[in-house]
């Protein structure tokens, strides 16, 4: 999804549901292609990994964390501040 011209990628998983800058820091792909574990996105293309929590990576060879969005479910509705949490 693209939210003011920023692409975002919405994940739910860990019972919570997160928002992360869908652009991966170490190719420009998108990471909404990738598979999602536990609390984290990989990405399709070389394998980085990234925290859905804090978009610090965890797997090479992305070294660089990607931006995560603040997130609030009001009855069916999910709602994303794009100001960064980290």
């Amino acid at each position: 999804m693209e939210l003011d011209g920023t692409p975002i990628s919405l994940v739910r998983t860990c019972d919570e549901v997160f928002a992360v800058y869908d652009i991966c820091s170490h190719a420009n792909v998108s990471l909404a292609e990738g598979e999602v574990d536990d609390c984290h996105i990989e990405c399709w293309l070389h394998g980085s990994r990234f925290d859905l929590r804090s978009g610090k990576p965890d797997a090479l060879p992305a070294t660089r964390p990607v931006p995560v969005y603040p997130v609030k479910i009001e009855g069916d509705d999910v709602l994303v501040s794009l100001s960064q949490e980290s």
